[in-house]
């Protein structure tokens, strides 16, 4: 994810590559970020935010209390901290000093610039830190501005939405293959699809409700298959699967 924002932070000139300064433990990494990029890169966190305006956090929520300690004592005290970690609340980041946190939650298609992201303000951080993150993830697709309550809401529909839809694409592949259609063309179809069912819904503006009705011609074949998807409870199944997403990342904050 930090390569998916760095690419389009520095590929919109949002940023100029020499403000950029990305430390990793692996020296593979680095060299990729160097290379690829042309930023500066250390093996020092403390050494890569020091004297930084935005400080990005984009590490995994189970690392965050062996790596923070160094990071907050390197920090400028008006630096704004911009963290991507999942389940872990701004004021457990801030702790005990008013830092400037706004929380992001990204999803992976950022990595090809069409990504989707709720931000959200932490108790000290200003409408400009917002925009600021909104720049950010705004250069990697869509950036929609949330309260931190609804964050974990934000988790559940498009941080961990892409599994849905590969999993649903992975269905549909299944079945195909079932019904002997050749795997390279069920491939392209499927993804074609799901591509043109989104597109058409951006499009008109209408409700996804309304455009499955379309489509929904009473005893033909979409109706076969959307009465036995009703039948087998799959709508109520996926609102579920949302819901215990939701319930999860609350879990996660609340330690």
């Amino acid at each position: 994810m930090a390569e998916a924002i760095i690419a389009g932070i520095v590929g919109n000139e949002v940023v100029s590559v020499d403000d950029v300064c990305v430390s990793d433990i692996s020296e593979e990494r680095l060299e990729h970020f160097e290379s690829g990029f042309g930023i500066q890169t250390s093996t020092s966190n403390a050494s890569a935010v020091a004297g930084a305006d935005v400080v990005v956090l984009s590490v995994k929520p189970q690392v965050f209390p062996s790596v923070w300690p160094e990071i907050e004592a390197a920090l400028k005290p008006e630096a704004l901290v911009v963290s991507i970690m999942a389940g872990i609340p701004s004021a457990k980041i801030a702790g005990d000093k008013p830092i400037r946190v706004v929380r992001v939650m990204p999803n992976t298609p950022s990595l090809v610039g069409i990504g989707a992201a709720g931000i959200a303000a932490g108790e000290y951080a200003t409408e400009h830190d917002v925009q600021i993150a909104c720049s950010l993830l705004g250069a990697v697709g869509v950036a929609k501005i949330v309260t931190e309550e609804e964050i974990d809401a934000v988790t559940a529909l498009s941080g961990s939405g892409p599994a849905y839809v590969f999993y649903l694409l992975e269905s549909m592949l299944e079945a195909a293959d079932q019904m002997g259609l050749e795997a390279g063309v069920s491939r392209e179809l499927a993804l074609a699809t799901v591509v043109g069912a989104a597109s058409l819904m951006q499009a008109t503006g209408e409700s996804a409700a309304e455009l499955r009705a379309k489509v929904t011609s009473k005893g033909g074949t979409t109706h076969a298959a959307i009465s036995s998807l009703e039948e087998s409870g799959v709508k109520a199944s996926i609102i579920a699967a949302l819901k215990a997403a939701q319930a999860r990342s609350i879990e996660l904050a609340n330690g």
